[in-house]
């Protein structure tokens, strides 16, 4: 078996919503790959490297920790064993296995740590909890009751075998060419926030731009570069977000129809979508065709045609048509929220969004 060091970062794990976790997990491979050119990923939060050859360049496996820790800039333990699943065992526990040690140093460790919940509960079940206890097994015995895999997890127990099976995350690289800017099925073309060029994909110089985009971030911070991205939601002002360049989208690809989301949102607006957002709402005054106050009931529906719009006390102007109302009710815990949209177009051909909430109309955004 090849003796291994693995790198473990446990704040990087798991990838939140907004990918800062693969662009710093990136950033740590990049640095160990300083020391050692032969470092891989391993899954998101854990990489590794050969031991032999960094271990006779800087003096000993100690060595090679001590300079990791110092590289890679995050808060992660270093370890070093004989197999990788042995080795990141080693690495969480922030330990250097002596070769030929592993069953041993495997032995008090639970059967859980094999990623295997089914084989773990009936294990268990038989009274066998550790590791040591499944390596003390006949291995015929294991290979005839459990099955193949099973068998597989009896060689690792036992000191013989290194790695198992789904303790790599494949996607890894593809993930981590993502989060450095790149595209990875094209090279070192970027991902994409960029348009495709001429001929489709993506420019040379759109590569470079990406590269550069991600030097900034290193320098200045994941939030140094924000691009905006459509959401799902009800509000014109929450259907946008701005989240770091490379982040991960949750959400489908936006259609025509409105932002992605797998959420049905009833009361969305419908398209086209409002090309200014106002921070604040603007007060705003409708009227029928008699000066009475417009209001919407409680069906959803407007009491009267729409004659007349003043907006922040404005002078009066005509309205030339409408569309909605689109009424929304929503319920924050033990608060409940009724509020009712409409698009307006008055016959200065200016087109807004009023929303009306407890008797009382704002101008939310404008149309083009």
């Amino acid at each position: 078996m090849e003796r291994l060091v693995v790198v473990w970062c446990p704040e990087l794990l798991e990838e939140g919503p907004r990918g800062e976790e693969a662009r710093r997990f990136a950033r740590v491979v990049a640095r160990a790959a300083e020391l050692c050119p032969w470092t891989h990923p391993v899954r998101l939060g854990v990489c590794a490297l050969p031991a032999r050859g960094p271990a006779r360049f800087f003096g000993g496996e100690e060595a090679v920790a001590a300079r990791l820790a110092v590289a890679v800039g995050e808060q992660a333990t270093i370890g070093v064993a004989d197999g990788l699943f042995a080795a990141v065992l080693a690495a969480r526990a922030e330990l250097i296995v002596p070769p030929g040690g592993t069953a041993d140093f495997l032995a008090p460790w639970s059967v859980a740590t094999l990623a295997r919940p089914d084989l773990a509960v009936t294990l268990q079940r038989l009274g066998i909890t550790t590791l040591g206890q499944l390596a003390a097994l006949p291995a015929a015995s294991v290979s005839d009751r459990f099955g193949a895999d099973a068998a597989l997890c009896h060689a690792v127990a036992r000191g013989e075998s290194g790695e198992l099976p789904g303790l790599r995350d494949r996607g890894i690289e593809r993930r981590l060419r993502v989060a450095r800017g790149e595209d990875p099925d094209r090279g070192d073309a970027p991902p994409s926030p960029f348009q495709p060029g001429f001929f489709g994909g993506a420019s040379e110089a759109d590569a470079r731009a990406a590269r550069s985009i991600v030097r900034v971030q290193e320098r200045l911070g994941i939030e140094a570069v924000l691009i905006g991205r459509l959401r799902g939601g009800r509000d014109p002002a929450g259907q946008s977000v701005l989240v770091p360049w490379g982040s991960p989208d949750p959400d489908a690809t936006p259609s025509p129809s409105g932002p992605a989301s797998g959420a049905p949102w009833p009361g969305r607006l419908p398209p086209p979508a409002p090309t200014e957002v106002l921070q604040v709402p603007r007060r705003a005054e409708l009227v029928d065709t008699e000066g009475n106050a417009m209001v919407v009931s409680g069906r959803g529906l407007l009491a009267a045609p729409i004659d007349r719009l003043s907006v922040d006390g404005g002078p009066w102007e005509e309205v030339a048509a409408w569309a909605g109302p689109w009424p929304v009710t929503e319920r924050w815990w033990s608060v409940r929220r009724r509020r009712a949209r409409l698009q307006v177009v008055t016959t200065d051909g200016v087109a807004r969004l009023l929303c009306s909430e407890r008797g009382r109309w704002w101008v939310e955004a404008l149309y083009d």
